[in-house]
C-alpha cells in the first residue's frame, strides 16, 4: 500500500501541474482538433466509406497528440531539474515510472474523450451504438501507447534532439498497436461480430502486459542513466 501511495502522489503532482498549466492538454487538444479538420476537408465521405476512414482518422490523431503530451511528460521535469528531486526522494524507481504513466494515460483519455464528439460533429456520424465496444479499444490501445511512451520520454529527454527522437523512438514499437487498434475499431464500426476482432484485440491485451511489465522492469536502470 506505500508503494502504491507514493505512486498516487507522482499521479497527483502532475495532475495539479496540468491543471495549473493546461499546457500538455492544450498543445494535444489543438493539435487532434487540426487532424479532425485537415481530414475534414481532405475526404468526400458518403455513408457507404465512413465506416472505413474513421478509424485511421481516429487513431492518426490519438497517436500524434498522444506524442505531443508524452514529449512534455519528461521535459517538464527536465527543465526544472525536479527530476533529480524524485530520483534523491526514498521511493522505487518504478513508482515514479507508474506515476507518470498513469498521468499519461488520463491526459490521453481526457483529449481522446473530447476528440470522439469533434469528430462526430465535422464528419456527420454517430457512434451511439458501438460506443461501449469503441471505449475499450480506445482504453487498450492507449494503455500500451503510454506504457511504452512514457519510458521512450524518458530516454529521448536528455538527447539534443528529444522532439524528434520520441517518436522516431516510439512508433517502429508502436505499429503493432496502432494496426491492431485500428482493425479492430473498423470491425466495431461496421457491425461485424466480436469473434472477427478477437486476434486483434488478444494482441492489444497482450501487447498492454508485456510492455508495461518489461517498461516497469527497465525503468530503473533508463532514469539512472
Amino acid at each position: 500500500m506505500k508503494f502504491f501511495k507514493k505512486v498516487g502522489a507522482i499521479l497527483w503532482k502532475d495532475i495539479m501541474l496540468e491543471l495549473r498549466t493546461k499546457e500538455m492538454f492544450s498543445s494535444m487538444f489543438v493539435f487532434a482538433l487540426l487532424s479532425m479538420i485537415i481530414f475534414n476537408f481532405t475526404f468526400e465521405l458518403r455513408k457507404e466509406n465512413v465506416n472505413q476512414i474513421a478509424p485511421g482518422v481516429l487513431w492518426v490523431a490519438f497517436a500524434f497528440a498522444g506524442v505531443l503530451g508524452l514529449n512534455r511528460s519528461f521535459i517538464i521535469e527536465k527543465e526544472k531539474e525536479s527530476i533529480l528531486g524524485l530520483m534523491l526522494t526514498p521511493v522505487d524507481r518504478s513508482a515514479i515510472y507508474l506515476g507518470k504513466a498513469f498521468g499519461n494515460i488520463i491526459f490521453m483519455f481526457v483529449v481522446e474523450a473530447v476528440t470522439i464528439p469533434v469528430f462526430a460533429v465535422f464528419f456527420n456520424y454517430s457512434f451511439g451504438p458501438f460506443i461501449f465496444p469503441l471505449i475499450l479499444v480506445i482504453m487498450l490501445g492507449t494503455i500500451g501507447f503510454a506504457a511504452v511512451g512514457t519510458i521512450f520520454s524518458a530516454m529521448s529527454v536528455n538527447t539534443r534532439m528529444r522532439e524528434v527522437m520520441l517518436p522516431i523512438l516510439l512508433f517502429p514499437v508502436m505499429v503493432p498497436v496502432i494496426i491492431a487498434a485500428v482493425k479492430t475499431t473498423s470491425l466495431i464500426l461496421q457491425g461485424k461480430p466480436w469473434a472477427r476482432g478477437a486476434p486483434w484485440l488478444n494482441l492489444l491485451i497482450a501487447f498492454d502486459i508485456i510492455f508495461m511489465a518489461v517498461s516497469f522492469l527497465l525503468f530503473e536502470h533508463v532514469i539512472e542513466e
